[in-house]
């Protein structure tokens, strides 16, 4: 590795980037901030510039990269703002750029994200749209173009951690049945309302849903993982990440703790497990050190705080998020991409209280069954046509469902 690594932080503002920044921070011979970006958090982004002096900013539009560089020369910070798509992508895709962490949410971190594994840099992926709204024309650049790609999500890092290295490093050159990998096994929390009694969950609030039990994470992805969606889309990652097309490459395991992060499960009946505290910055700092390990500023896990690991099957009925998200990717082509928009749209009214949690499933099946047979996957334009149809059909559901 170079004596310094040059990085971009797509999603600075964020609980990943706010993260990335922390362990970034305990490095500063080892690590230099090339760019910063930001959506709406202006003052936030305004004080990481002023701390990491990074050579650009980038926010998504004119007035906000008006009151931005306002803010930066109002403190003496000689920060270049830019604004715009074009601009996110060419702070990821720039010569001297060597890493990018990708961690805006939403569909809008796909481009950029895109973007810089065609260049071919190091891509810590955060961002789960890209894997599920285009996975195979991801993987295919990541190929084509020799980037390095490493999984930050904890279950999917955690996954990466116990493969072979050589078939993480590049699992389209083999299968995982050839390397002795029986399945994955992702992990998941359960959410807070794993206990709630089913007539129970058509009356939780935004508030509620918000609370975690173990991870400190935005409102959409607690959203989320309340509902199991979340782990429906890491499903479809790790279907791309890994090279894990067969439906029984896969499996989710409720594990309400989150100290096992995931596992796999070899043939010959070992089962590989990566454990840690929940604390982002254990995935973080093995994605920009790979194949070293730093210290993060994580303590140490405490085996006799936690006591006990409980497992558990997950609850299909009253969670029916994951199913259909195994569905989408049964049915394969725009359907994950379909499946993303819909849950987008769910989550926004039912963060905004216009849909009831228990309708969040509802809304997503009916625009899968509205939108799938329309949509094509043939093409990156393509996919985000059908993504943005899929928006309006959830948009016309809402306006007729509204609480």
């Amino acid at each position: 590795m170079p004596s310094k690594q040059i990085i971009t932080i797509l999603g600075a503002t964020g609980s990943i980037g706010v993260n990335t920044l922390d362990v970034l921070a305990r490095y500063p011979e080892r690590y230099e901030v090339f760019a910063l970006t930001g959506a709406s958090q202006l003052e936030k982004l305004a004080q990481q510039c002023v701390q990491f002096k990074p050579r650009y900013a980038v926010v998504l539009d004119a007035s906000s990269a008006q009151q931005l560089a306002t803010m930066l020369k109002d403190r003496g910070s000689v920060t270049e703002v830019l604004w715009g798509e074009a601009a996110l992508s060419d702070v990821s895709t720039a010569s001297e750029v060597d890493s990018v962490m990708a961690a805006i949410v939403g569909a809008a971190g796909m481009r950029p994200t895109l973007n810089a594994a065609k260049a071919g840099k190091r891509v810590l992926l955060a961002n789960k749209e890209t894997l599920v709204l285009a996975g195979a024309l991801f993987m295919n650049a990541v190929r084509e173009s020799g980037a390095e790609l490493l999984p930050i999500d904890s279950e999917h890092n955690a996954i990466y951690q116990v493969l072979p290295q050589a078939y993480r490093e590049n699992p389209y050159a083999d299968c995982l049945q050839n390397v002795g990998v029986k399945r994955i096994l992702l992990t998941a929390s359960g959410g807070p309302f794993r206990t709630m009694a089913a007539q129970e969950l058509a009356f939780v609030t935004p508030e509620q849903a918000c609370k975690h039990p173990n991870w400190s994470m935005g409102r959409k992805i607690s959203v989320d993982s309340a509902s199991l969606m979340n782990k429906g889309l890491e499903v479809i990652e790790a279907r791309w990440l890994f090279n894990a097309p067969d439906k029984n490459d896969i499996a989710v395991i409720v594990h309400p703790q989150s100290v096992v992060h995931s596992m796999v499960e070899y043939m010959d009946g070992s089962v590989l497990a990566q454990l840690g505290n929940p604390d982002m910055r254990t995935p973080i700092s093995y994605g920009l050190a790979y194949p070293e390990r730093i210290e993060a500023g994580v303590p140490s896990l405490d085996f006799f705080s936690v006591g006990r690991l409980d497992f558990e099957a997950p609850d299909l009925t009253r969670f029916p998020c994951l199913q259909l998200a195994f569905d989408a990717l049964a049915v394969g082509g725009a359907a994950p991409a379909i499946l993303n928009a819909a849950n987008e749209v769910a989550v926004d009214g039912f963060l905004n209280k216009a849909l009831r949690f228990t309708d969040i499933p509802v809304l997503i099946e009916s625009v899968l069954g509205q939108c799938v047979a329309t949509s094509s996957a043939e093409s990156l334009e393509a996919l985000l046509g059908a993504d943005q149809a899929a928006r309006m059909a959830a948009r016309a559901w809402l306006q007729g469902h509204s609480c």
